[in-house]
């Protein structure tokens, strides 16, 4: 009778090794794809309220289209609150800030940099539209491609007191957090791989954000 010979160390190796995958579960690609895009989406999006020449919009955008194509539970809220928040802490910064260098003689560089962004025919309809509908010119300046900082400046010279923004701009966020959250979702259920509903969302965004700039230079040239 022949008897099996005993495994040698490198089969003992296969097998104890084999039997550690079958007792660890491997991680999933989309919780490290979750633990690492949540964070650089908050941190993307703040970055872009304090600073704005980030695209947080089309962020916002590519994020919802990966959120479709995930299966894990709660994604789209995720991104949702994500999106909202970093951008409502953005927005309340930079007015503090900007409070900040209103009441300083020498001012500051984030107000100049609100100033630098707001033509003076775009502050002057900003603040005639802040008198007449007050907070509600918020919640529109956000969804409007460069409306925000127009808006924010006529708050500052109004001397809004930073409780009264904050209410204002609570809700902007949220309208603008889901708007471009919806855009998303549309290129993400349009196509069956992430990266074309991406490239889809950016290029509609972009788009998006180049209408006033084009329509004012048409009027400006139809006006010659």
């Amino acid at each position: 009778m022949i008897l099996p010979a005993a495994p040698g160390p490198a089969a003992g190796a296969s097998l104890s090794s084999a039997a550690a995958l079958a007792v660890v579960p491997a991680v999933a690609p989309e919780s490290t794809q979750q633990a690492i895009g949540y964070p650089s989406l908050f941190l993307l999006v703040l970055i872009g309220a304090l600073v704005p020449v980030v695209p947080t919009g089309a962020l916002v955008s590519s994020a919802a289209v990966v959120a479709v194509h995930q299966t894990a539970p709660f994604s789209m809220a995720l991104v949702f609150v994500t999106a909202s928040l970093a951008a409502f802490l953005g927005d309340v910064a930079l007015y503090w800030l900007g409070r900040r260098g209103m009441r300083s003689r020498n001012g500051s560089r984030w107000l100049e940099a609100i100033r630098s962004r707001a033509p003076e025919d775009r502050l002057a309809q900003a603040q005639r539209k802040l008198a007449d509908h007050g907070v509600a010119v918020l919640v529109l300046s956000r969804l409007m491609p460069a409306g925000r900082l127009p808006v924010m400046l006529a708050c500052l010279l109004a001397q809004w007191p930073l409780r009264r923004f904050v209410r204002g701009n609570l809700p902007a966020c949220l309208a603008w957090a889901v708007t471009y959250q919806l855009i998303g979702v549309l290129g993400g259920s349009l196509f069956a791989e992430p990266w074309e509903g991406v490239l889809a969302a950016v290029v509609l965004t972009v788009l998006i954000s180049a209408v006033p700039s084009v329509w004012r230079r048409l009027r400006g040239t139809a006006a010659e």
